[in-house]
C-alpha cells in the first residue's frame, strides 16, 4: 500500500478484507481500505467525518489520529482509536475513544470515550462473548521510561464503558511497546505488539499465554518481522504488525514500512507505508514468516484467491462530478461547501481562502497522497488575486512546518506575481518567479514535477510551453518530518476577510 499509509489494522469479514490506517492531522480521521484478493486495495471510507467524533482544530503536526484498530463482531464494526492533543516532552494527553456502524460505510455513531492512559487502542472479542480493550500506557515521570507496558480492560458495549480492573499484561522485550493486538488459536492467547519505536529499530514481538490476563511468554525464537539489524534492506522501520487469516486457510500479517529513496536510509520518501507477508505457524504454535528469516520480504506470492481488481482511478480529476473523489483530503476541519465549492461554477473547483499554510487551524487546502517517487501534477488556476494576503495555487507539502508552494499572490505594485515559497522547519524563503497587470493572463497552469532525485515547480500560460520556476530541491526535503507522509494539492488564503476566491479547472496526477 504505497504512500503514507501506517499503522495498519487488518480485519476479515467473510470474502472483504478491511484495512485501517492512522491519519493524524488529515480530515476525515482513520482511513479504511477494502480487498477481495489482499492484492487490489481501494479507499471505501473515513468514518471520522464529524467534529464531534474527532476535533483537529489545533492539532500539532503528527498528532491527531495515531494507531486504529478495526474489528467486527455480532454483526457491527467497532473502531477504535486514539486523539493526541499533546506530546512528550511531558505528560501526554492521548484520548482514547470507540465508534461502531452496522455496515463498513456506516452510519459511523458518535464516540465513546475510554481513557487517556496512553495511545494505541486495540479491541478484541473473546469467544465467551466478552469484549476486552487493549492500549500502552505512558510514563512522564523522571527516570522512568515512557512506555509503561501493554493494559488489560474489559469493555461493556451495552453500557458503553469500561468495566473492571485494569491489568499490566506485558512489558515487552526491546522497550517502547506499543501497538497491542490480541488473538487466540488453539487454547493460546497470542499478543502481537510493536517494539523499538517506529523507526530503524521497529519490530513486530509476539508472546503467548494460557490465560488472557497472562503470564505471556515472549517468542523464545526472538522478534517475530524486523529489519533493524539490516539497515541496507529494502523495507526499514518494518514493525506494527496485524494478521489475518484468509477464505484459503492461509496468514498473513501486514506492517509498517518505509522505503529508502535514492539509496538514502533516512530519506523515507513516501512515508510510512503498508506491507503484506505471508507467514505459518511453527510445529510448536508461534508465528514465523514464510522465509528463513525475519526480515520482511520485498516480493511475495500473492494469495490463492480469485482476483478482484477495482476501477482504475483517472489520472485526471476535472471537477466535473458533484462529489469530490476518494483522494482528496484536508488538514484538520471537514471538507465542507462553503469553502471547497463544485456548484458555483460546474466543471470548476472554488476555494475560498481562508488561514496561511502554516496555521494548524482553518486552512483552504484540498491534497491528496504521494504515492509515486516520481509523479508529475498539473492544474489550471483562475484566479485573481487583489491583496498579498491573497493566494491561491498548488502546494507540496508534508505538514506546516515544511512545505513548498507555487500561487499567485496579489501585489501593491505590480497587481500579480507567481510567487515560489518553501517552508523548512518553519523556516519560510520566497522566490519572486513573475509580476504583471491583473487580469492580463486569464488563467495560469502550474505543474509539480516529483523526481526521486529532484523537485521542481513549473509554470504556463496556455497548458503547452512550460517555464522552469526557481531551482530544483531534493524531493526528500519533503519527507521524514515526523509520522505522516508528503501530500500535493491545491490552496488557497485570504488574510483579509475570507471573502476571495479561486478557482481550479482541473488536477491531473501521473506517475512518472
Amino acid at each position: 500500500m504505497p504512500g503514507f499509509h501506517p499503522d495498519p489494522s487488518l480485519c476479515r469479514v467473510g470474502d472483504d478484507f478491511y484495512l485501517a490506517t492512522s491519519t493524524f492531522e488529515w480530515f476525515p480521521g482513520v482511513q479504511i481500505h477494502h480487498s477481495r484478493d489482499l492484492v487490489h486495495w481501494r479507499v471505501v471510507n473515513r468514518p471520522l467525518t464529524r467534529i464531534s467524533q474527532v476535533d483537529l482544530r489545533g492539532a500539532g503536526n503528527s498528532m491527531g489520529i495515531w494507531a486504529p484498530c478495526l474489528s467486527y463482531h455480532d454483526d457491527t464494526y467497532y473502531l477504535v482509536y486514539t486523539d493526541v492533543k499533546t506530546m512528550i516532552p511531558g505528560p501526554m494527553d492521548c484520548h482514547n475513544y470507540v465508534v461502531t456502524a452496522p455496515a463498513i460505510d456506516g452510519p459511523w455513531s458518535e464516540p465513546t470515550y475510554l481513557h487517556s492512559l496512553g495511545f494505541d487502542p486495540s479491541l478484541f472479542h473473546d469467544r465467551d462473548g466478552r469484549h476486552w480493550l487493549l492500549a500502552m500506557t505512558t510514563e512522564h515521570r523522571p527516570g522512568r521510561a515512557m512506555f509503561g507496558g501493554i493494559v488489560l480492560q474489559e469493555y461493556d458495549p451495552t453500557a458503553r464503558k469500561l468495566i473492571g480492573a485494569m491489568t499490566t499484561i506485558f512489558r515487552g522485550r526491546l522497550g517502547a511497546t506499543e501497538g497491542p493486538h490480541l488473538y487466540w488459536r488453539e487454547g493460546w492467547y497470542y499478543l502481537v505488539v510493536a517494539e523499538g519505536g517506529t523507526g530503524a529499530g521497529h519490530a513486530v514481538n509476539v508472546a503467548r499465554a494460557r490465560n488472557l490476563t497472562g503470564p505471556y511468554e515472549a517468542d523464545p525464537a526472538g522478534l517475530m518481522l524486523t529489519s533493524r539489524f539490516n539497515p541496507e534492506h529494502p523495507l526499514q522501520c518494518a514493525g506494527h504488525g496485524s494478521f489475518v487469516q484468509a477464505q484459503d486457510g492461509s496468514w498473513w500479517c501486514a506492517h509498517l514500512c518505509t522505503r529508502s529513496n535514492a539509496g538514502l536510509p533516512a530519506a523515507a520518501l513516501l512515508g510510512r507505508e503498508t506491507a503484506l507477508q505471508p507467514m505459518h505457524w511453527s510445529d510448536d504454535g508461534w508465528p514465523r514468516l514464510n522465509s528463513t528469516t525475519n526480515l520482511p520480504l520485498v516480493e511475495v506470492t500473492v494469495p490463492d484467491l480469485p482476483p478482484h481488481p477495482w476501477p482504475v482511478e483517472p489520472a485526471c480529476d476535472d471537477f466535473d462530478a458533484p462529489h469530490l473523489g476518494s483522494a482528496w483530503q484536508s488538514l484538520r476541519v471537514p471538507i465542507t461547501t462553503d469553502w471547497a465549492d463544485l456548484g458555483t461554477r460546474p466543471g470548476w473547483l472554488r476555494l475560498r481562502g481562508r488561514d496561511s499554510l502554516r496555521s494548524t487551524f482553518e486552512q483552504s487546502l484540498l491534497a491528496r497522497r504521494l504515492e509515486h517517487r516520481s509523479a508529475v501534477i498539473t492544474t489550471c488556476l483562475d484566479a485573481d488575486p487583489d491583496h498579498p494576503k491573497r493566494a491561491a495555487g498548488l502546494v507540496f507539502l508534508y505538514d506546516v512546518r515544511t512545505w513548498s508552494a507555487l500561487q499567485l499572490r496579489g501585489d501593491e505594485a505590480y497587481g500579480s506575481e507567481l510567487v515560489l515559497t518553501h517552508c523548512r522547519n518553519g523556516v519560510v524563503r520566497e522566490e519572486l518567479a513573475w509580476a504583471h497587470p491583473r487580469q492580463v493572463f486569464p488563467r495560469t497552469w502550474l505543474r509539480l514535477e516529483i523526481g526521486t532525485t529532484e523537485t521542481r515547480f513549473l509554470m504556463s500560460h496556455d497548458g503547452e510551453a512550460w517555464t522552469n520556476v526557481g531551482a530544483p530541491f531534493p524531493a526528500a526535503e519533503i519527507s521524514s518530518a515526523g509520522f505522516t507522509g508528503p501530500f500535493v494539492g491545491l490552496s488557497c488564503q485570504d488574510g483579509v476577510d475570507r471573502s476571495w476566491c479561486a478557482e481550479f479547472d482541473f488536477v491531473t496526477y501521473e506517475p512518472s
